[in-house]
This record gives C-alpha cells, sequence and structure tokens, in this order.
C-alpha cells in the first residue's frame, strides 16, 4: 500500500486501482491495516505521496470498504526475518491468501513453503492476472 502511493506509475500502484474497480481483494487484520496507517502518515512518505493526513483519512476510510477483514486466530511467530513482517504473513495464513505480495519476497523465503502461499511481487501479480 506504501509503495502504490509513493509511485503512480508502479506496479504497485496498478494493483491499488485493480482494488478500487473491485478486480482484486485485500486482506488485512486490523493491527496491520494500523499498521500501514501509521506509516503512509510518517512525514518521509507523506513528502512523496504528497498527501495531506485529512486526505490520508479518506483514503483509508474508502478502502475499509474494500479490504476483508481477517480475525488472526493463530500466530506463528518468529517466521520472517523482519519482525514488522509478521502481521502480513498472519493475515495472508488467516485469511487464506491466494497469494501474498510484497517487494520484500526475500524477507518471506522461510515461510513459503510451510504455510504453501506464493510470494510474489506487484509485478508478478500483474503478469499473472493479464488475461
Amino acid at each position: 500500500m506504501v509503495a502504490g502511493l509513493r509511485s503512480r506509475l508502479g506496479a504497485a500502484n496498478a494493483l491499488l486501482r485493480l482494488v478500487a474497480t473491485g478486480r482484486l481483494r485485500i486482506l488485512a487484520a486490523p493491527p496491520l491495516f494500523l499498521e500501514h496507517e501509521e506509516v503512509l502518515k510518517r512525514p518521509e512518505h507523506r513528502l512523496v505521496h504528497g498527501l495531506t493526513l485529512a486526505e490520508i483519512d479518506a483514503l483509508l476510510a474508502e478502502l475499509t470498504a474494500l479490504i476483508e477483514p481477517v480475525e488472526t486466530h493463530f500466530q506463528w511467530r518468529p517466521q520472517v526475518c523482519d519482525p514488522s513482517d509478521e502481521m502480513m504473513l498472519e493475515a495472508a495464513v488467516n485469511g487464506r491468501a491466494d497469494a501474498l505480495v510484497t517487494y520484500n519476497i526475500a524477507h518471506f523465503a522461510a515461510a513459503i513453503e510451510r504455510f504453501d502461499i506464493p510470494v510474489l511481487g506487484p509485478g508478478d501479480l500483474l503478469r499473472r492476472m493479464k488475461p
């Protein structure tokens, strides 16, 4: 989500547009969503994406209607090399995601086989979705 707002021309932004049109569904547990909100509001990201705090709040309010909420029943920590990525893996596993999409593919290398969820870059997912 952060990368998608930082570059209007990148693959992550194209995925956000697919979410907006209903062609792609995002899964998120509440703690993960709140973490994304905090990151999007950091000054260094606001400087790049150019959104005000009010615009971020409005965007996130619209996004909540498009996100499939995930209840985290189980936590398998630690599974990934970066502790901040644990919530993303748990949302994918508990939500039975078709794929976990990230630019940090290497962070999830150890968990890929255990949970049988493909980890894809945004561009990889876009290529898979094209007819």
